[in-house]
């Protein structure tokens, strides 16, 4: 028996060796063979779902219940003694950062299965959904009814509670100013229990204080959002540019326009090379300058983008829907890393309509190796600084990462009365660009932690701002320094959040993160 025993040890043993030799140095075969079918069955069946519920109008009656469960949650958290800070029960591996809280492990998990559309109000034009619905969900419920929202951040599994409480912009946020802009108003789940409802007339500091809290201040549970009339096309025009002196200004000055296109959008491939791009919506277009950009067999978007550096300027027509998640089959340039062969035309025509897999499965089945691989040799990060800086900090990029493409992406960073996270400019100028950085560094000096606190210094320096979802080394004086906490710290006195909760810095610091 003991024999036996060892045996089975020793097979079980070989048996998750060689699945992590496989996850570690296979994880392209492996993402095509297991993942793609996976997340194809799982996005399916989720779409049926979603729809069922919001014809059925059963999402509304189901919220109450569910929020009263959350409260129900919270004032079991009191009732014990409040020994532990709370954080929402979910797994680390479902979020769209590529790292893990370490903070799930020792917080007291409250669970809140918010997902769902909860009603479209085409009179008062807003939405009204829980945090956990998701782009691809909120532009598949508006668009065959007229709506769309006025920011749809590209990637189809971004939600709304994780771009209200961390970060979300859209090549029409020059127009629009970040997606917490859009917002009308917030349900919060406060840490005594309650539920209070903000928005810029009905408890407005808290209203302003939710964006960029992470959850510290209170759980999301249902947010309003404004809602625009969706148009069929998006007329695109690319316009290729060779040195960065003409890529800087031409972005600056179209994003500045009194009277600009609704989108914006800038895609580096090397330091003197862009292609600027300007989206117009309209219902109607050139039949022969349709692009299906979204169809499953076509070229990645970023790569069909680039071919416009050789062949001049051109307009294409995209469907509207298709415009708003043209990153999301590549994950920007992200799934190249991982399916190297993934743009090429026959792997489309094959197993393209299973594209791409899901960012959640991806780091589910990742190895101990590839995540450390990943942190010492892989960057994703989006920086928000003044538009005014783009080239030079497009050089500091340059020489800290040699990494390309670059996203640019326009944005309105808006002084309110109340305050918030996000300073306003001394000088009052209100124009921002994110610099989207994803992918693997080229620079011989690079370090991981040496390397990205030279740019969250140059970021500070010019008073811009970091997005949380990615790797922080800053220490908290220097996060303090980026972002505005006096009104935060007020009102995390206010409603004793203090200890419910911990501090922004403590569930985003590196420190904090697997």
């Amino acid at each position: 028996m003991a024999k036996g025993k060892t045996a089975a040890a020793t097979a079980s043993s070989w048996a998750g060796d060689l699945m992590e030799h496989i996850l570690t140095h296979h994880r392209g075969l492996f993402a095509v063979l297991f993942l793609l079918p996976l997340s194809l069955v799982y996005s399916v069946l989720l779409a049926v779902r979603n729809k069922i519920s919001f014809y059925l109008a059963s999402a509304p009656a189901k919220h109450a219940q569910r929020v009263a469960d959350v409260q129900r949650q919270v004032r079991g958290w009191n009732a014990d003694g409040c020994e532990q800070r709370m954080c929402t029960a979910r797994p680390g591996w479902q979020t769209m950062s590529l790292r893990v809280g370490r903070y799930k492990k020792t917080l007291r998990n409250i669970h809140i299965p918010l997902c769902d559309v909860l009603e479209v109000d085409q009179e008062r034009e807003v939405v009204r959904v829980e945090p956990l619905v998701s782009m691809g969900q909120i532009t598949a419920t508006l668009n065959p009814l007229g709506w769309t929202l006025a920011v749809v951040p590209e990637l189809d599994d971004l939600t709304v509670g994780g771009l209200i409480a961390g970060f979300g912009v859209e090549s029409s946020s020059h127009v629009h100013g970040l997606f917490q802009y859009t917002c009308v108003s917030f349900e919060v789940v406060l840490g005594d229990g309650e539920v209070v409802k903000c928005s810029k007339d009905e408890n407005p500091e808290l209203f302003h204080s939710i964006p960029w809290s992470y959850g510290t201040l209170g759980f999301l549970v249902a947010a309003e959002i404004k809602i625009v009339r969706a148009k069929k096309w998006v007329k695109l025009e690319y316009l290729p540019c060779h040195s960065q002196q003409q890529y800087c200004e031409l972005f600056e000055k179209e994003s500045r326009k009194e009277k600009p296109a609704d989108f914006v959008e800038g895609l580096v491939y090397s330091k003197d090379k862009a292609v600027i791009m300007l989206g117009t919506l309209c219902d109607s277009a050139e039949w022969w300058k349709i692009n299906r950009i979204g169809n499953y067999y076509k070229p990645w978007f970023y790569k069909h983008v680039e071919r416009f550096l050789s062949s001049g300027p051109a307009t294409e027509y995209l469907p509207l829907r298709d415009y708003y998640h043209r990153h999301t089959r590549s994950i920007f340039w992200e799934l190249a890393d991982i399916i190297p062969f993934g743009n090429n035309p026959v792997f489309r025509a094959l197993c393209g309509w299973m594209v791409p897999p899901k960012i959640s499965l991806l780091k589910l089945t990742q190895t101990e190796t590839t995540r450390k691989l990943y942190e010492l040799n892989h960057v994703v990060q989006d920086m928000l600084v003044p538009i005014k800086d783009l080239a030079k900090s497009i050089d500091v990029f340059h020489e800290e990462f040699n990494l390309y493409p670059l996203w640019l992406c326009p944005m309105g960073v808006y002084k309110n009365p109340h305050g918030g996270f996000l300073r306003a400019l001394p000088d009052g100028d209100d124009m921002f660009v994110d610099i989207g950085a994803y992918g693997n560094p080229t620079t011989k000096n690079f370090h991981f932690r040496d390397t990205a606190r030279r740019v969250e210094e140059h970021v500070r320096k010019v008073k811009g701002f970091q997005a949380l979802y990615a790797d922080t080394y800053m220490d908290r004086a220097e996060f303090r320094e980026m972002f505005d906490h006096t009104l935060y710290d007020k009102l995390r006195k206010q409603h004793n959040a203090e200890k419910a909760f911990p501090e922004v810095y403590d569930k985003i610091s590196k420190a904090a993160r697997l």
